[in-house]
């Protein structure tokens, strides 16, 4: 594994394990963290992040605040990322405007073109990495669905699909699914593959 830029803080690998351990999480949780963070080592062991710490730490805490119920989990999770950064002295040098303003981004990965982050590296990149699951091998994207299906399973059966499915094809329909060639050239024929496949189950 490549060496992360950054150690984290005891109390705060705590709170983030029992955040993403939280029982309601069926996609969101440490399993999606840890391949995340393995597509950071992978772009770091080619020196592909400008700014790695800023990065890695805004991986870590992306998805830390996760409530199908409410519409503001990024804004609450770039909020303790910031709490966090302020706590420890250790982490001083490390750029919380910059951390809140990727995960913000988050909020807004359907809609997102590559000309969003020209000029911006390591966001485009940092987005990529959240959306590697797209294309994964067909068996871990199928997990992917279901579990994402768990994590609504509050919300009405025909409401979910067809909400599902609208997300799916604006995904499919974008020109660019993934914003950085380094992510587009390894992951996106998979990526249609996978979406193409999962539209035509929802129909």
């Amino acid at each position: 594994m490549t060496t992360r830029p950054v150690e984290i803080p005891d109390d705060v690998s705590r709170r983030l394990a029992a955040a993403y351990g939280e029982p309601h999480r069926a996609y969101h949780d440490a399993r999606h963290l840890d391949e995340v963070l393995g597509w950071f080592d992978a772009i770091a062991a080619e020196g592909g992040w400008l700014r790695p710490a800023e990065v890695y730490v805004a991986m870590l805490f992306h998805d830390a605040v996760y409530d199908v119920a409410r519409k503001d989990n990024e804004a609450r999770s770039a909020a303790w990322a910031r709490e966090a950064l302020a706590g420890h002295p250790a982490w001083a040098a490390i750029d919380a405007d910059r951390v809140a303003h990727l995960i913000l981004l988050t909020a807004r990965h359907a809609s997102l073109t590559p000309a969003d982050v020209a000029g911006d590296r390591d966001a485009a990149r940092f987005l990529d990495c959240d959306m590697a699951i797209v294309g994964a091998p067909a068996a871990r994207f199928d997990e992917y669905e279901r579990a994402i299906a768990v994590e609504y399973g509050s919300v009405p059966r025909d409401a979910f699909r067809a909400g599902r499915r609208a997300f799916l094809e604006r995904l499919a329909a974008a020109p660019r699914i993934y914003l950085d060639d380094w992510m587009h050239a390894r992951l996106d024929a998979a990526a249609r593959g996978n979406l193409a496949r999962a539209i035509a189950a929802l129909h």
